[in-house]
Parts: C-alpha cells; structure tokens; sequence
C-alpha cells in the first residue's frame, strides 16, 4: 500500500487516508451564515474520496471576520445555518469534516480578493479592528484597537464557545487557527506583538494566548475529539516568528494535549519574502514533526500523487493538505488512487465513471 493511501490516526480519529482538503475561505456568507455556496462547494468536496474535508475558516465573531462575507460560527443564526449545509453533505457522504475557528485580528475589515482586498472603513460596511497592538497590517489601513486583559478574555470565551457549536454540530475535528497573520499569529509574532504584558515580550509571553486560547478549546469539547493547530512556520521577515519558535510552540500545544499540528506559513506582515515552489512549505513541516510525537500535516504546493507520496516515504509529514489543487480537480484523490494503484471511496452514483484502464478504482 502507497503512504498516501494507508490509514492514519488523529487523536481518536481514524482516516482512510492521509489527504486533507485544506481549508479555504469562500467569501460566500450572509452576516456569517453558510448559503447554498457552501452546500455546493462542500457537497462536492465531500464526494472527492480525501481522508478529512476541514471547512473554512469561521469566526468566533463578528469582528474576526476577514470580509463581510465570511463564514462565522459566533451565535444561534450563524450555527443553524450551517446545521443546514451540514445535513445535506452528511445524507450522501460518510467523509469526516472539520472545522477551522479564527479570528482575523488586525486583518480584519477587508473587502473580498476578487474585488481587491482592500481594507474597508466604517462608510464602507467596515469595523473597527482589534490586535495584540495598535500596528496595522498595512500603512493604509485604519489602526487596530489594542486588546485589553478584559478583551483577551473576551475572545478566548468567543472561541470556547465556537468550539462547542461545532461540537453540537457533529464536527469530527476542530482546527484553532494561529497562521497567515490572523489574530493568534499576530501574538506570536514579535513584528506585530510589542505588548509590555505578560503577552508581549519574551517568547514565553509571546505564546501565552495561544496556549490559553487552545487548552479553553480543548477543555469544552470531549477528548475523544481531536483538536489541532495551524501555524504559519515562519514569517518570511527577518526578526519575525521563524521555524525554531514554531517548533517552541509545537512541543509546548504537545504537551497540553495537542493532537496535531498543521504547519503553513506566512501572511503576517507585507515585507514576507517567499520563494514559492514545489513543497516550498515542506521544510517547515519536517522540522515540525522531528520535534514532536503527534501527526503533523504539510501543505504548500504539493499538486502531484507521486510528489505527495515522496513526501511521506521520507517521513517529512504524516499527511499532506491540499487547497488551491483540490479547487482546481476537486477529484484529485480519485486520480492520485488511480496512479499509485489504490482504491478511493466515490458515491455510488459516479461508479459507472470508472475509466476502463483502471477497473477497480472505486471501493464497493
């Protein structure tokens, strides 16, 4: 059996594989409900034959959206929503679905990418934002509102009680989000974290909120569901969060009861520079999983079965992500199954699709 295709076990969850649909924001919500996007764009992921579907980044509130556009997951209206979608995907797919929780901190307030991704004032339906400091992600933007004890509270309770929504939805996994310079990243970040607190400063400081925000997550859903963390590996940016912090951080979640790391990078500040290419992120992961005993997930670029097979083989992860990829051939699993000689699971509809030369593709 090919790495790609072999089970692997996430805390107590067990997939059939070890491809993961990475989450990717739709920017398609109404006042953070899911609509009839989500239920197409989901309902067709679902029927992709990858080992775990984690959906997109949902705010623990209103303010931690990116856009207004986002999903959220913050009260009764945002959670019924997606029960809705929820129930439809589940009739006709048995693929285990996650969830990211998020907050965009200072990089909130934007307008959607495809019309720019502008920063949005007050008189443009935008919000006033909130960050570990009064540093805005970009000159031009409007300057964030520095947290207070009382606010960091606030937003911890906000992601306790996502997690629980997500629990009463059935979601088999849960994914706090620290990467891409939303809010979790920023404090982590010395280049966007100059708190005088016991947030701010040292690397113990720097850490502390993430710790508090996943060990209050990991407390009020049942231990039998995994929860794991996104991190961006690195900042790109001399003096900013880099790959030995990452690792800190790592072994420090590990030892409260992590149960994976999922290990991105970049997003916190403009001045990144990144030499993308194949598995450009990859590194990243690897030097992740040398330093902790939980699965470690890679993503970045990795478009290829043999290419994500290799990255496997060489034990640089236990799972790979896919995003950008699987939007591009949602039945990317089937055609990777197909290549390394593997079965994959499709809905009995689709069965008669099976290509000649590959009889047997499908498990029945």
């Amino acid at each position: 059996m090919s790495q790609l295709f072999s089970p692997l076990e996430i805390g107590k969850l067990s997939l059939e594989n070890r491809i993961v649909i990475a989450p990717m924001c739709q920017y398609s919500a109404e006042q953070g409900r899911a609509t009839a996007w989500h239920r197409i764009h989901l309902g067709n992921l679902s029927l992709s034959g990858a080992g775990l579907l984690i959906v997109e980044a949902a705010a623990v509130q209103e303010d931690g959206r990116i856009t207004p556009q986002d999903l959220g997951l913050w009260n009764d209206e945002t959670e019924a929503a997606l029960a809705d979608v929820l129930k439809d995907i589940r009739q006709y797919s048995t693929m285990p679905l996650g969830i990211q929780l998020s907050h965009a901190g200072r990089k909130a307030s934007t307008d959607v990418p495809w019309r720019g991704g502008g920063f949005l004032t007050p008189e443009q339906h935008g919000w006033q934002t909130k960050a570990p400091s009064a540093l805005p992600f970009n000159d031009g933007d409007g300057t964030p509102h520095a947290l207070s004890l009382t606010e960091l509270d606030e937003v911890k309770q906000a992601f306790v009680e996502s997690a629980k929504r997500a629990d009463r939805l059935g979601f088999e996994l849960i994914e706090v989000h620290a990467a891409h310079g939303y809010l979790l990243h920023q404090f982590l970040s010395p280049l966007a974290n100059k708190r005088e607190d016991n947030y701010g400063g040292s690397l113990e400081n720097r850490m502390r909120f993430v710790l508090e925000v996943f060990s209050a997550v990991r407390a009020a859903v049942p231990a039998s569901k995994p929860v794991g963390v996104r991190i961006s590996a690195t900042d790109w940016v001399e003096g900013g969060w880099d790959i030995e912090q990452s690792v800190a951080l790592s072994q420090a979640l590990e030892a409260i009861g992590c149960d994976y790391m999922h290990v991105s990078s970049g997003g916190l500040a403009p001045q990144q520079q990144i030499s993308v290419g194949p598995n450009y992120q990859v590194p990243l992961a690897e030097a992740v999983k040398k330093a902790v005993t939980i699965p470690v997930i890679a993503v970045g670029l990795i478009t290829e079965p043999k290419q994500a097979e290799a990255v496997l083989h060489s034990q640089q992860a236990d799972a790979v992500a896919l995003a950008r990829g699987m939007l591009y051939d949602p039945r990317w699993p089937w055609h990777a199954a197909a290549e390394l000689g593997e079965k994959v699971q499709a809905p009995p509809q689709y069965w008669r699709c099976e290509p000649h030369e590959v009889k047997g593709l499908f498990k029945q």
